[in-house]
């Protein structure tokens, strides 16, 4: 059943048509991958269906309960806003029974005997449990852990763009929603983190459309396959490993169709150009058909484009790390680390956010100086450095001369010239694009733009820091070909594991506090080791469990256990002193219920109440003891 209808939906920015008349619907629990080259729409679309951009034709129908709940991109935080009133930020009213309870515990723990912050949380309390909302507070808390969010009073301003990103994220997932929204969700996290969003969405209970370069993560997550496409849209069924089934096979006979319409064509014109003799009217109509012929000629495809390589020659000695040490504060990043790179070398750097991997690249590159040891670089090393924050393109320049300051041309590896106007057309610039101004490209497009000039320096040894954020498959897939290419040396710190897959055969693994192991294969081949390491230790642990039960058990019937006479009479009484207890709880949560806005009365009962449950608390605990102990007695 479709929750959400879209019917023949228009959007262009200037000349560009981003949506032609587009049209589809969205049925309860899809899970939708949407994907395109950058530029073509995909971040619009999602901003459409969040009722945050316009269109300039067509309609989106859903009901009028539906709510939408969407992650840009780019967070945006209010002005001193807080991680608790953003993440719990939401029109739902569940939303606002959470963070009112949220509020007055936190107000609670400041000054614990404060009666009025007492009767607020009670109050809070007893509206989560009429509206049975704890569910939800419970994956709330569970989300928010899982993400490291623990401190919830702390300003967004103050977390680094990786956590700010996760509070972004804990927002999403926890409202209440019939569809949700994600663009590119898994920029920024450790491949743990993504790893465990991978199994949330899963579970997720409404419906999923996400732009996302992770073809992993895709693979994994996604029911259907969404593609824009030069202002049309291509739906298939399944995920991302069917959808390149599918669209091999839709090209293809795009392909047939083509071939068939040179053909008519081809006869159409050679009649023409006969001048056969006919009636006027008979030979209006066969002009009439070469020229629809002629305007339903398909858009020239980027798919198949062939990335040309060069590099300037790269002696032996290329990068020798001899016993670096790195730290920030009292923080150890890097610890007595030797390590010689080679030629030829393809290296992944992979670990957690925050643990030095950008700055060992930085070490590499000499940006950075060691605290001790030294970084020795070869005198024919030539580095390209592709960052996450690269310069500012400057707006008012054409695409094609941001490209050219930097080189005209680049030789390949078999001595052909490539211009920079061909190279453009490599990175699915087309020649009616590269004159217009950087200012109308996508985010997207501008990482593009400087890749390729990083490209076009012609290293030997290329840098590449986190280069699958904010690139689309389609340029990702051009780039690995690239680099299967390159005669030169490549390092990459990056969480996408399909993209360490296909690039990387080796790589050095930060494992905390300066720790640095090597590994000598791919991304997945070292999870798959992790995860035979974890299973070894957690069976060991088992063993070593049980060994110790069996020595514990052998003790304990060595000693001669009985219950003294004072025991003896506690356990005659205790479950009296339970009952008892468990009364006056149930008696004292009734006088509260009924004290209504008697708040000087609900202060007193609330402190009793708290007073009798810690009593009920302990005697609980001890009545296990005793009985626990009388169950041994009885066994010998």
């Amino acid at each position: 059943m479709s929750i959400l209808s879209v019917e023949h939906i228009k959007k262009s920015y200037g000349e560009k048509v981003l949506f032609d008349a587009i049209s589809f619907a969205i049925s309860a629990k899809q899970r939708i991958g949407l994907i395109g080259v950058n530029g073509t729409g995909k971040s619009s679309l999602l901003k459409v269906l969040a009722g945050q951009d316009s269109i300039e034709g067509g309609d989106i129908i859903h009901a009028n309960q539906f709510h939408i709940e969407y992650l840009p991109q780019q967070p945006l935080f209010k002005q001193g806003e807080t991680v608790l009133a953003h993440v719990y930020d939401g029109q739902s009213p569940v939303m606002g029974l959470i963070r009112a309870y949220e509020q007055a515990q936190q107000a609670l723990e400041s000054d614990p005997n404060d009666e009025r912050k007492q009767t607020a949380l009670y109050s809070a309390m007893q509206n989560i449990e009429n509206a049975d909302a704890w569910e939800v507070h419970t994956t709330a808390k569970m989300v928010l852990n899982r993400l490291g969010i623990t401190k919830l009073n702390q300003a967004v301003s103050e977390l680094s763009g990786g956590q700010q990103k996760k509070v972004a994220i804990a927002r999403a997932l926890i409202q209440p929603a019939d569809l949700l929204l994600l663009d590119e969700p898994t920029n920024h996290l450790d491949n743990d983190t993504i790893a465990w969003l991978e199994s949330y969405l899963a579970q997720y209970q409404g419906a999923l459309m996400m732009v996302t370069h992770d073809r992993y993560f895709l693979n994994r997550v996604t029911s259907d396959i969404f593609e824009l496409d030069q202002g049309k849209l291509y739906t298939y069924s399944g995920n991302y490993e069917v959808f390149l089934e599918k669209k091999a096979e839709r090209e293809e006979i795009e392909a047939q169709q083509e071939s068939k319409r040179q053909n008519v064509l081809r006869r159409e014109l050679a009649w023409l150009r006969r001048g056969a003799k006919a009636r006027t009217t008979k030979q209006k109509a066969r002009i009439d058909r070469v020229h629809a012929l002629q305007a339903n000629a398909p858009s020239k495809a980027n798919d198949n484009i062939e990335v040309v390589t060069g590099s300037s020659r790269l002696g032996k000695k290329v990068i020798s790390l001899e016993h670096i040490s790195k730290s920030y504060g009292e923080k150890k990043l890097i610890a007595d680390l030797s390590y010689l790179i080679v030629p030829g070398e393809r290296l992944g750097i992979i670990g957690r956010n925050g643990i030095g991997k950008s700055t060992l690249l930085h070490l590499l590159a000499g940006k950075t100086a060691p605290d001790e040891g030294n970084v020795i670089i070869g005198e024919t090393v030539k580095i390209g450095y592709y960052t996450q924050q690269h310069d500012p393109i400057d707006e008012d320049m054409k695409v094609i001369e941001y490209i050219r300051e930097q080189a005209e041309a680049i030789t390949s590896s078999d001595g052909k010239k490539i211009t920079a106007e061909q190279m453009l057309e490599r990175f699915l610039f087309p020649r009616s694009m590269q004159w217009t101004l950087v200012r109308k490209c996508s985010g997207g497009e501008r990482r593009r733009l400087h890749l390729l000039r990083i490209l076009m320096s012609e290293p030997n040894v290329l840098f590449l820091d986190e280069p699958t954020n904010d690139l689309d498959i389609q340029t990702l897939m051009i780039l690995e070909d690239y680099l299967e290419n390159f005669p030169g040396v490549v390092i990459t710190v990056s969480h996408d594991r399909y993209f360490l897959d296909r690039v990387v055969d080796q790589l050095l693994c930060f494992e905390g506090e300066g720790k640095i192991t090597t590994f000598q294969g791919n991304y997945s081949t070292y999870m798959e080791q992790q995860k035979q390491i974890k299973q070894q230790e957690q069976k060991a642990k088992e063993a070593q469990s049980q060994q110790d039960n069996k020595v514990e058990k052998s003790s304990s019937r060595s000693k001669q256990v009985k219950m003294s006479y004072k025991e003896q009479q506690e356990w005659n009484e205790i479950e009296d002193v339970i009952t008892n207890l468990e009364e006056r709880i149930q008696a004292l949560q009734q006088e509260i219920a009924d004290a209504g806005s008697n708040s000087e009365m609900v202060n007193d009962r609330f402190l009793t109440l708290q007073e009798a449950e810690g009593q009920l608390e302990k005697v609980m605990d001890r009545w296990t003891e005793l009985s626990l102990k009388i169950e041994e007695i009885e066994k010998k």
